[in-house]
């Protein structure tokens, strides 16, 4: 079974900064692409950033510039480093993984179970 576990959420002051980091477990050969998304009550889930296998880096207009997401292959982990947050980034933060199981062919979406992030003085 293969599990993520977001980590590194919490309470920040407009203009800090926060960490996220995502671990993913389990019986994995390998992993595509990883992301992380957001979501607030009453609001569709929206895409953040993402990160192939190669390096390759996506982020949403509203963050680029603000955020940096990375990844440790060799861990399966993936992070999401936020600078000069501001209270509109407060949301749930879920991490998200295509990955490829060790008996499996193709990959599956797996995602967190979310960590909170509020951003208020």
């Amino acid at each position: 079974q293969v599990q993520l576990v977001e980590s590194g959420g919490g309470l920040v002051q407009p203009g800090g900064s926060l960490g996220l980091s995502c671990a993913a477990s389990g019986s994995i050969r390998s992993i595509n692409a990883m992301g992380w998304y957001r979501q607030v009550p009453g609001k569709e889930r929206e895409r953040v950033a993402y990160i192939t296998n190669a390096g390759s880096t996506n982020y949403a207009t509203s963050v680029k510039g603000r955020f940096t997401i990375s990844r440790d292959n060799a861990k399966n982990t993936v992070y999401l480093q936020m600078n000069s947050l501001k209270p509109e980034d407060t949301a749930v933060y879920y991490c998200n993984a295509d990955i490829i199981q060790a008996y499996g062919l193709v990959g599956v979406d797996y995602w967190g179970r979310g960590t909170q992030v509020t951003v208020s003085s």
